[in-house]
Parts: C-alpha cells; sequence; structure tokens
C-alpha cells in the first residue's frame, strides 16, 4: 500500500497540516499512512452483514425534562460577602478604560 502514497501526497498533507518534514520525517510518514492504509484495507474484509450502523459505541439517548429553579433568589445572602455594593450587584473598580 505504501507505494500508492507519492511524495506529492505526503507533502500536500504536511502543507495541510503546517508542517515542515525533513526527508527522513517524510519517509517515516509515508511508511506509517501505508501502514494505515493497509489497516483500513483489512478493515474492509470484515463480515458486516447484518451489523446496525451505530454513531457511538455505547446507547446514547436525550434526556429531556423540565428546567426547575433549586437554589431560589440568594441574592442578598451573596451579596452579604460583597466588600461593596451597588444597586443588587457587586460593585468593582473600573479595569478598562
Amino acid at each position: 500500500m505504501a507505494g500508492r502514497i507519492s511524495d506529492e501526497t505526503i507533502e500536500y498533507v504536511g502543507i495541510l497540516a503546517q508542517l515542515e518534514l525533513s526527508g527522513t520525517e517524510k519517509e517515516q510518514a509515508k511508511e506509517d499512512m501505508g501502514k494505515l492504509l493497509d489497516y483500513i484495507d483489512k478493515l474492509g474484509e470484515l463480515d458486516t452483514e447484518g451489523v446496525e450502523p451505530m454513531s457511538h459505541v455505547f446507547p446514547v439517548k436525550n434526556v429531556f425534562r423540565e428546567d426547575q429553579v433549586t437554589n431560589g433568589d440568594t441574592r442578598e445572602e451573596i451579596l452579604k460577602n460583597a466588600p461593596d455594593q451597588k444597586e443588587g450587584a457587586f460593585n468593582v473598580p473600573k479595569t478598562v478604560e
């Protein structure tokens, strides 16, 4: 399979990935891509007859529920910790001009 991968392909993939590869790294990438494509070909040999396509390995389902407020309005309690407050909110020094 490695013979199907040209130097131009490795160069193009390097450009897409914004990598500067040395000659040795290009040869290693060519070999690695070849192994990857060989493995993909091997997977293509598997008998998948009767196997349902799936998007996740584990069963996933949406859980819908009504939003319920559980902590209530604790503004006054929270503002007790504020060193300075104004109109029901923390008052902090201006940091951006």
